[in-house]
């Protein structure tokens, strides 16, 4: 086990990110890095110390944009070094590739997504834009040879290749479907790469897609729940306030124990639950859950997976726990900011 981690937070509502040191079981804040407007999500770049992180503008007249940021992980202080501005919309999600080369994003509000170069830390002008209604995620594969877009908007995951100067090229067929109303979000890859799994926000189920790993074709397998259906919660619709209707609100979603578990997080009651998966990839609903910090979008599981970091935007907190299996033990609660809301390890 490693014995020491940094570890960012994104505090949307503060516009800022906070940086932690976790030894031994325990979090101290090092800094928090203020002047990032909206900041709900961030790549990392460990081994060049850079963090890119999506920024609002702070009128109708400033644009969105993609900061680079240098992470100092003595002081745990992030310096800007350079700008991206965004046309259309902020992103909502940002995935690095091609080990750093390549920068993905989502953007949400844009219905727009994008690829574009990095060199030197610098992000370069989309040389690819696709369109989506309420794109909320991408991730590339392993090998950087290809790249899933989630439209929660249209209830499908979009898949292309990428070429040789990262631009967007559609599959065969160039999307698979989500069961209809179900709101595709957040979606991982296994260790294997040889499947996608995709959490749903309106449904609260994680989809199984099998991936070809020669072709990065997906096709859908099947499904489990990922939230708490002893506690009354109702199927949610695009529009609706989970919380005030206490409908299904299905946040975000991390592998975790080798790749055997997948934790799922759910908004309206706050919980964290573990879907199993066999040696098939099929997954299996959890059979416990855990209240964790209110309203949890974003946490994350370490390298090692010892430890998971909570965040919750209805909280200026972060929880700390050890994790066992398909169990967690809280450790430790530590201050980071408002509207918490995306959490990495470094």
């Amino acid at each position: 086990m490693t014995d020491s981690h940094l570890v960012l937070v994104a505090n949307a509502k503060d516009g800022s990110i906070s940086t932690f040191r976790l030894t031994e079981g325990t979090l101290d804040r090092l800094a928090v890095t203020d002047g990032l407007n909206g900041c709900s999500t961030f790549a990392v770049d460990a081994d060049r110390d850079l963090v890119y992180a999506g920024v609002k503008g702070a009128s109708k007249d400033d644009p969105s944009r993609i900061l680079t940021l240098s992470l100092d992980r003595a002081s745990g202080r992030l310096t800007p070094q350079s700008s991206r501005d965004l046309e259309g919309g902020g992103m909502n999600y940002l995935a690095l590739t091609r080990d750093g080369a390549g920068l993905l994003g989502a953007s949400y509000s844009g219905g727009f997504g994008i690829s574009s170069p990095i060199v030197d830390g610098v992000v370069g002008e989309p040389v690819s834009r696709i369109e989506f209604p309420n794109l909320h995620s991408v991730l590339p594969s392993a090998d950087g040879r290809f790249a899933y877009f989630v439209s929660l908007g249209a209830d499908l995951v979009a898949q292309y290749a990428l070429a040789d100067d990262l631009a967007l090229v559609p599959l065969d067929p160039a999307t698979v479907a989500a069961p209809e109303g179900s709101g595709p979000r957040h979606l991982v890859l296994s260790d294997a790469q040889d499947a996608v799994y995709v959490l749903t926000e309106f449904s609260g189920e994680v989809l199984h897609y099998a991936r070809d790993t020669e072709t990065g074709t997906l096709s859908l397998q099947g499904a489990t729940t990922a939230y708490d259906t002893t506690l009354g919660l109702g199927h949610s619709e695009f529009g609706a306030d989970p919380m005030a209707n206490h409908f299904i609100w299905g946040a975000d979603l991390h592998l975790a124990d080798g790749g055997r578990l997948l934790w799922a997080s759910e908004r309206t009651e706050s919980t964290l639950g573990a879907v199993s998966i066999a040696d098939d990839g099929t997954v299996s609903a959890p059979e416990i859950f855990f209240e964790t910090e209110p309203q949890p979008r974003g946490f994350a599981v370490s390298p090692d997976g010892a430890y998971l970091v909570t965040a919750g935007e209805r909280s200026t907190t972060v929880s700390l726990y050890s994790v066992h299996g398909s169990s967690v033990v809280l450790l430790q609660q530590a201050e980071t900011g408002n509207g918490a809301n995306w959490v990495r390890f470094v």
